[in-house]
């Protein structure tokens, strides 16, 4: 009986070893994390001592792994020949300080991934296949200090991203394919010490650099225009060539002073110039200063005498000529009659300068705004305006009726508060969705208004956002071209009977969630200011072919008009906005999130936000729902029947936890954006972690431990 003892025992120290050596000293979600990206990465040979099941990165030391008691603080995997990917899991590294995978084959034509731990204060993925932009999670690392994105295939325009990058001291984005303007977050960078922009295609000018502790800047072989400000010049390493800079004349100099000389291309006022040399100048000229104030006397001399005798001759004429005018001033109380008469006296001097090619009468202004074209002949002040940019196509409403053949009830897609969407199918093949704006949603809007709100539009981007493609304003109509989603939108998915339309499995609608979150967040978090959505809500959660989210009428909230107080019924009763947007009429970030938390309850329950054809206790789906969410067995019931039981209940839990947070009633206990993204992830991960451990030895994975 002691031998039997004691062999139990053998083998219980041999367990117990055992289980230490798969944990050791490593911290669980490290380690797990760490699994996923051996396998993201090929299990590539290169990195000796990896696993992707189990081990011990830290008590083992795996190869490019640093740890500092259980967690881990370093990766650095620098020119192994690496490919793939890094996968979607990092995020859960909280500890991590530092990634450097530079000088390896990732990416090959793929994204960097978002789920990027917040911690990093290094991060260095030079010299791989990367390309599209650069992810917004970047922005959320405020502890970063060197970030190296150099000789890669990044492309398009830098997102505003960079105001909360306090800390950065080094970055290189050198060698990709970076288009547009320097982002204005620029100037936030106050601890930037070195920039590398060089060999992109970076437009306009670099004045949002000036006020930087710079000690090295690159910005050579760009497409940057303007001039280099004086303060840039005073960099020890600074480099500009193989940019269309433009040097102006150097600026008049001060009275009773010789004029400077006119600056030559590549010359600074400070160049090497001689006071030997300007006196040569002046002998040259062969006029003094003397001569010079002499002649500029004479001229404003002769230009006071001629325009004292315009002014008499067309005072006489518009006495004569015009006395209606008059009698119109004298409708004026006698202060405005003396300011209008001031006005056009100043207009008439003014004429005596640059002659305008229509004459212009001025008019006290108009009691209502009107468009005919008589009255524009008549305004007393004509607006210039500097043109909009906007990185979007313009069309012709000829270009979109031809494509929408001339907006057919047939091809009419979806209708809102805002407009009709109608599928466009283009001479090239190419399908693009258009919405075409209601004239009420733009009543006291201009021309200008509208492309200010398409170049404000234009400049959002993400994964999980519609794309503007392009605009059209023209002979009075507003359209907005986007890229099309040919499975349509989520609420088809959930209320609308097709044939054509498949029940979403549970997994769909976890990721349905996690997008639109992310996108919610890039709208409220990245980018400056922060841009309420105002009309969240499932018919505006496009799916794509692959049942990805994209997030519609982003950047559109000035169009939609706030519910008045009296109309409050009407605001709650679609069932999407928060109470105190019923109450107030304003919408806020806080209720954007409840609108979210109202989305996740259709995902779970397959209901409509208010529903009158239901009994009364339930068709407000917030109401209704709200107090079965923390009750495990009336949340089962509440399931959309469609899943057919087939959803975990530990994820369909942690799933209304987050919409438990996301309905509350006072805004202020509402959570932002970022955390119910790292809610989601981390409802993920887990999923990911136990569908792992769950797989059966015929290699298929067993359901319950799915999403």
């Amino acid at each position: 009986m002691g031998r039997e003892w004691g062999i139990w025992f053998v083998f219980a120290c041999i367990w117990f070893s055992s289980l230490s050596f798969i944990n050791g000293d490593t911290n669980a979600a490290d380690a797990s994390a760490l699994n996923a990206l051996y396998s993201s990465l090929n299990l590539s040979p290169q990195l000796t001592g990896w696993t992707s099941i189990g081990g011990d990165p830290c008590g083992q030391s795996w190869k490019g792994i640093t740890c500092s008691d259980s967690s881990v603080t370093q990766i650095n995997l620098s020119g192994l020949g690496l490919n793939g990917t890094m996968g979607y899991t990092l995020s859960s590294m909280t500890s991590l300080i530092e990634l450097d995978l530079s000088n390896n084959l990732l990416g090959n034509g793929s994204q960097i991934p978002y789920n990027l731990p917040s911690s990093l204060q290094r991060l260095n993925l030079a010299g791989n296949l990367y390309n599209g932009e650069i992810p917004y999670s970047i922005s959320l690392m405020i502890s970063l200090e060197h970030l190296n994105l150099a000789h890669n295939q990044l492309q398009d325009s830098l997102g505003d991203m960079f105001a909360k990058l306090t800390n950065l001291s080094l970055m290189d984005l050198s060698f990709n394919n970076f288009s547009g303007d320097l982002p204005q977050s620029f100037s936030g960078l106050s601890s930037l010490k070195s920039l590398f922009l060089q060999n992109n295609k970076f437009s306009g000018q670099i004045d949002v650099l000036v006020d930087l502790p710079l000690q090295d800047l690159n910005v050579a072989n760009n497409n940057f225009s303007g001039s280099i400000p004086d303060p840039l010049k005073k960099i020890n390493n600074l480099q500009t060539d193989g940019n269309p800079w433009s040097f102006t004349p150097a600026p008049p100099s001060p009275p009773y002073t010789p004029p400077g000389r006119r600056i030559k291309p590549g010359q600074t006022s400070g160049g090497n110039s001689s006071p030997a040399g300007d006196s040569e100048g002046e002998k040259n000229s062969g006029i003094g200063i003397g001569g010079i104030v002499g002649i500029i006397a004479s001229v404003l001399v002769i230009s006071s005498i001629l325009v004292f005798f315009l002014i008499r001759r067309k005072r006489h004429e518009t006495s004569q000529g015009n006395h209606e005018e008059d009698q119109h001033f004298t409708s004026l109380p006698s202060n405005e009659v003396k300011e209008m008469k001031h006005i056009q006296t100043s207009s008439l001097v003014s004429t005596n300068v640059v002659q305008p090619t229509t004459p212009i009468t001025l008019k006290p202004p108009p009691r209502q705004k009107s468009f005919d074209a008589d009255d524009f002949s008549t305004k007393p002040v004509v607006k210039v305006s500097a043109p909009i940019p906007i990185k979007a196509t313009v069309y012709s409403v000829a270009d979109l009726q031809i494509a929408t053949e001339s907006f057919s009830i047939d091809n009419l897609v979806g209708e809102g508060s805002v407009g009709h969407v109608y599928k466009a199918q283009f001479s090239d093949g190419k399908v693009l969705a258009v919405k075409k704006i209601n004239s009420s949603a733009l009543p006291n809007q201009s021309s200008e208004d509208f492309l200010e709100l398409v170049s404000n539009v234009s400049r959002l981007h993400h994964p999980n956002l519609t794309e503007l493609v392009g605009y059209c304003s023209e002979h009075g109509q507003h359209l907005l071209v986007y890229e099309f989603h040919k499975n349509g939108s989520l609420h088809d998915f959930l209320h609308v009977s097709d044939e054509y339309n498949r029940p979403l499995s549970w997994n769909t609608r976890v990721k349905i969630a996690l997008g639109t979150a992310q996108a919610l967040e890039y709208l409220h978090e990245v980018c400056s200011p922060s841009v309420v959505h105002k009309n969240f809500k499932s018919a505006n959660i496009l799916l794509d072919t692959e049942l990805n989210p994209h997030l519609s009428d982003c950047g559109l909230a000035t169009l939609i008009p706030d519910p008045e107080y009296q109309s409050s019924e009407n605001a709650m009763g679609s069932g999407y906005s928060a109470p105190e947007v019923a109450m107030s009429g304003q919408y806020t970030l806080k209720s954007d999130v409840y609108s979210f938390g109202v989305v996740m309850l259709e995902l779970i329950t397959g209901r409509k936000p208010f529903d009158s054809s239901r009994p009364r206790s339930e068709q407000a789906l917030v109401r209704w729902a709200t107090p079965q969410l923390h009750d495990i067995d009336a949340l089962d019931k509440m399931v959309d029947p469609a899943l057919k039981g087939l959803c975990p209940p530990k994820s369909l839990s942690r799933f209304a936890d987050v919409i438990a947070l996301c309905v509350q009633p006072e805004p202020e206990f509402r959570p932002p954006m970022s955390e119910v993204v790292q809610a989601l992830v981390r409802l993920v991960q887990r999923a990911n972690m136990s569908k792992r451990l769950s797989t059966g030895d015929d290699g298929q994975d067993l359901q319950e431990f799915t999403f």
